[in-house]
């Protein structure tokens, strides 16, 4: 309980983004997924992680997109980028 004291109340853009990375981390274990995709979907938010050592805006910019891939609106193809054929 203690590590949710400090985000119960957001006030910085850190705080904010902590709390959305965590809310997603959270949200990836619930998802009834094969290991290897649960695993790239952790991959993908510990690179977002530490991405926002350095830029907290490039980091929310990317949890953005990670959560709309998540929430199925997207733009980019699912198949992993790869166009027909490959």
């Amino acid at each position: 309980m203690a590590a949710d004291d400090r985000l119960s109340e957001p006030q910085t853009p850190e705080d904010r983004l902590a709390r959305r990375l965590r809310d997603a981390h959270r949200r990836v274990r619930a998802l009834a997924l094969p290991q290897e995709e649960r695993a790239r979907l952790t991959r993908r938010l510990l690179a977002i992680s530490d991405v926002a050592k350095r830029d907290i805006a490039h980091a929310a910019r990317r949890l953005d997109a990670f959560i709309a891939y998540l929430d199925g609106t997207s733009d980019t193809p699912s198949r992993r980028n790869m166009p027909p054929g490959d």
